[in-house]
């Protein structure tokens, strides 16, 4: 199968296949006689995996790892579940910091007058930090 018939069918973009084949999170498929890529379906179900585990936000690094844990039969499913709470923390963090920017964005609005004066406070922030301790 060819890179636009996998693409289509993984729902992944032949560019950001290539993309991860550069980088070696899957591996690059033979190549026919005639030098194009030649995909097995199980190319398919491998990239429909990446995209689901790209989608709910897990770093390469993090599928690169998920990936050799399902084609381990061995694994041990702790190692999932450590790598997929690692992820929820990181989530958490993350919300935390922009709550963090949402309450300091609402706080500089609230002391913008926001009518004809050319003073406000949202433009000194970002210009000298001076308001709420920035770094200047």
């Amino acid at each position: 199968m060819q890179i636009g018939r996998v693409a289509e069918r993984s729902g992944v973009p032949a560019k950001t296949i290539r993309y991860y084949e550069d980088i070696g999170l899957i591996s690059k498929p033979d190549r026919t006689t005639s030098g194009y890529r030649a995909y097995a379906s199980q190319d398919v179900e491998i990239l429909r995996f990446v995209s689901r585990a790209r989608g709910l936000g897990f770093s390469i690094k993090d599928v690169r790892n998920l990936l050799a844990l399902f084609e381990d039969r061995e694994r041990a499913s702790a190692d999932v579940k450590k790598i997929a709470l690692d992820h929820v923390d990181e989530i958490d963090r993350k919300m935390a910091e922009l709550d963090s920017i949402r309450h300091t964005l609402v706080h500089l609005a609230d002391k913008c007058h926001g009518d004809e004066r050319p003073d406000c406070p949202i433009l000194e922030e970002l210009a000298h930090g001076r308001l709420l301790g920035g770094d200047a």
